[in-house]
């Protein structure tokens, strides 16, 4: 009979994600009430669209480095699904880009704008993480994929109330966010997995926490740093 060790082990890992501030934080609590200003809400089109337009390179990093077949075949599933499932038109940085044309931004000007250093150092973290320790870097993943749910559940009522508050942004096309949140539930299924390769190895367990602490820490500083 298994042990219950590894249940309690994704149990205690999975909840210390979700009650991560990564997504209860000052920031972006007052986003999820569209309580933000107009400089806030810009600042965080354009940031989060480096992230948008970043992650697929740096989740392929992650990919490249891993040597078990079972946990690249997990991740082969999230890198496919941000490029669309096969349906190039839903690749998700294209619908971010609709995102940002609907609130008045061209995308093609903000590739090369210069990210904030709180944003940088999470992109940069991630890439760090996903180079290093593999079991670090799988943990980082299970942060990123499984905070995803409450961060989208925060965001997408934020941007609804913004756009209600404020008639310019009437034709916000949110697109992205929602499509994105429907898809988040596959994403943790597939970590669930690639954890429960893992999970009766404690060197892997400490590390895997490591990771997904460590990533989450720095998520919660992009959020704080979007503030005015």
């Amino acid at each position: 009979m298994q042990s219950q060790e590894p249940e309690n082990f994704y149990a205690k890992v999975y909840n210390s994600v979700k009650a991560h501030p990564a997504t209860k934080n000052a920031f972006i609590d007052r986003f999820a009430k569209g309580d933000i200003s107009e400089s806030e809400f810009t600042r965080f089109s354009v940031e989060f669209f480096h992230f948008t337009r970043e992650w697929p390179s740096i989740l392929s990093t992650l990919l490249v480095n891993t040597p078990d077949e079972n946990d690249a075949e997990n991740l082969t599933t999230i890198l496919v699904s941000e490029l669309g499932d096969m349906d190039p038109k839903k690749r998700h940085e294209l619908l971010y880009r609709k995102y940002l044309r609907s609130i008045g931004i061209e995308p093609a000007d903000m590739v090369k704008r210069k990210q904030l250093p709180t944003t940088k150092a999470w992109l940069n973290g991630m890439r760090t993480y996903f180079e290093g320790n593999y079991f670090e870097a799988l943990g980082a993943e299970f942060g990123l994929e499984n905070m995803a749910i409450p961060m989208w559940d925060k965001i997408i009522p934020g941007l609804e109330s913004y756009k209600k508050k404020n008639m310019k942004y009437r034709n916000m096309d949110i697109e992205y966010f929602t499509f994105h949140r429907e898809l988040e539930i596959h994403h943790e299924e597939a970590m669930a997995d690639v954890l429960g390769e893992h999970e009766n190895d404690p060197v892997a367990r400490s590390s895997f926490q490591t990771g997904a602490k460590g990533i989450l820490d720095l998520e919660e500083k992009f959020w704080l740093g979007l503030s005015d």
